[in-house]
């Protein structure tokens, strides 16, 4: 659904009020705020479109100006060039509200179209518009599953509303459950079990479990010139590289607690006034060692730097000479979490394959439910709720 941002465009920062940038799920009338570079650096100009669609992705039966305020289709004014660097890259900026495009005036499932001067489509992002109709209120358990009870994470929630009366919520009522803001592995659509007056019920066990996962890795390239913790070494030939130390294989391991920021990433630069555009690109470079066969299937790394997309820049190939995986993809000074995935052949993304997966971990999970009512023409996000696995129970 999502269109994967081309070569030339990189660090694509999308976000409402929160700290960090991802799959932005924002209130009803909150701002949104889109940045990126073009590594061209040709000052290129670029529209942008908003569409809306229903809980499925399919687009819903509004007209434009029935959930947009304003118009679109608009170049994007604000952008400024890199300062000093070693890669020239344009720095493009859209915020919205803005003078074209007022307000959204409905909730459900946007998506943000970027298209270049020839009309092509260059890059495409989901977002998600809230309204505080209904209370989502959700808690973590282990798996109660023996066989998955060490390894998965399950949700239980419940939706109530005292403005909405949920009318055959079976059908009209639609959920969406996501960790750390990664929709590769969503779980949609969950039905109630039972109700309890207007209040809709669901204790699932296996239906809303998530693979715990492990810890996110790390790497901080704010300093261009020196080694940090975890880069190895660092070397210039036409810009900078970047070697992190071979990571760990922790499928085996007990599981340790180590701080992250749930996959995201922050820019940020120990030279010159402005990170945004006076850092550098650098070329970083990956090496793991799996204790396991591949079974035919592709190593990538993972996380939020590219909205959690798996392409070429992110896969990891075999070196026969040290008998590991490496990998080298450009990445804009900063602070980034990242894992590494299996990709099968079957298209399925193991999370766990390298670094294990562990009820422990802590994790982040967001639950939005989607209401329809009787002779609404779409779906509407009447709610919006949050659970962390750090208060995990049995």
């Amino acid at each position: 659904m999502e269109v994967i941002a081309p070569d030339n465009i990189r660090t694509i920062q999308f976000k409402g009020n929160n700290t960090y940038a991802g799959t932005p799920v924002i209130k009803l009338g909150e701002p949104l705020n889109l940045t990126f570079d073009d590594i061209n650096g040709d000052e290129a100009d670029y529209y942008y479109t908003i569409e809306h669609y229903n809980f499925d992705w399919k687009p819903s039966a509004l007209a434009k100006n029935e959930y947009l305020d304003g118009f679109d289709d608009v170049r994007i004014v604000n952008y400024e060039n890199s300062v000093g660097t070693l890669i020239y890259y344009s720095h493009y900026t859209l915020s919205i509200p803005n003078a074209d495009t007022r307000r959204l005036k409905v909730s459900g499932n946007y998506m943000l179209k970027i298209f270049n001067d020839d009309g092509d489509l260059v890059f495409s992002r989901k977002f998600f518009v809230y309204q505080n109709l209904a209370t989502v209120k959700a808690e973590v358990k282990r798996s109660r599953n023996i066989q998955t009870i060490d390894k998965k994470q399950s949700l239980r929630f419940s939706i109530d509303s005292e403005q909405i009366l949920f009318r055959n919520p079976k059908q009209n009522l639609h959920t969406l459950i996501f960790q750390n803001n990664d929709l590769n592995t969503a779980i949609y659509n969950l039905e109630p079990q039972f109700n309890i007056a207007n209040e809709q019920v669901y204790r699932y066990d296996e239906e809303s479990a998530f693979w715990g996962g492990n810890e996110f890795l790390f790497f901080d390239s704010k300093s261009l010139r020196a080694p940090t913790i975890n880069i190895s070494r660092v070397e210039l030939d036409d810009i900078y590289q970047h070697y992190l130390y071979r990571d760990p294989y922790r499928a085996n391991n007990v599981y340790t607690f180590n701080p992250d920021i749930n996959g995201y990433f922050l820019v940020n630069s120990n030279q010159g006034d402005d990170p945004v555009l006076e850092s550098e690109y650098i070329n970083m470079h990956f090496t793991v060692k799996p204790e396991a066969e591949l079974g035919g299937g592709e190593l990538h790394i993972y996380g939020n730097f590219n909205n959690y997309s798996l392409d070429n820049s992110t896969r990891l190939t075999y070196d026969q000479k040290s008998g590991t995986y490496i990998g080298q993809r450009l990445f804009k000074q900063g602070f980034y979490n990242y894992k590494y995935v299996l990709l099968s052949t079957e298209g399925i993304i193991a999370p766990g394959f390298i670094s294990g997966n562990f009820w422990q971990t802590e994790n982040e999970y967001t639950i939005l439910a989607y209401y329809r009512d009787i002779g609404e023409r779409f779906d509407r996000i009447v709610g919006k709720g949050t659970a962390n696995s750090t208060s995990i129970t049995n």
